[in-house]
């Protein structure tokens, strides 16, 4: 039986502008370093809770914060792109 894959954010350091929008929308995984920057949760992102992180990703206006899954092999991100 295939193991499902585990789903988890990640944030790009470089992307960032520390705009907010994630930390308001996700409280429960995010948190915020003391420069206003999102800290993410290292845990995978509970499926209660993977409604919320895709909006939160997709509501990223500089697309920094992305949902990856993890399958055992480098990770995958899951952002749709235009």
């Amino acid at each position: 039986m295939a193991q499902k894959a585990k789903k988890r954010l990640r944030v790009n350091p470089i992307a960032c502008e520390a705009h907010g929008v994630c930390l308001e929308l996700l409280p429960e995984l995010l948190g915020a370093d003391p420069w206003g920057y999102p800290v993410v949760s290292e845990h995978p992102v509970p499926d209660r809770l993977l409604g919320h992180a895709r909006r939160a990703v997709e509501s990223c206006p500089t697309l920094a914060l992305l949902l990856v899954e993890e399958t055992g092999a480098e990770p995958v991100s899951t952002r749709r792109r235009s």
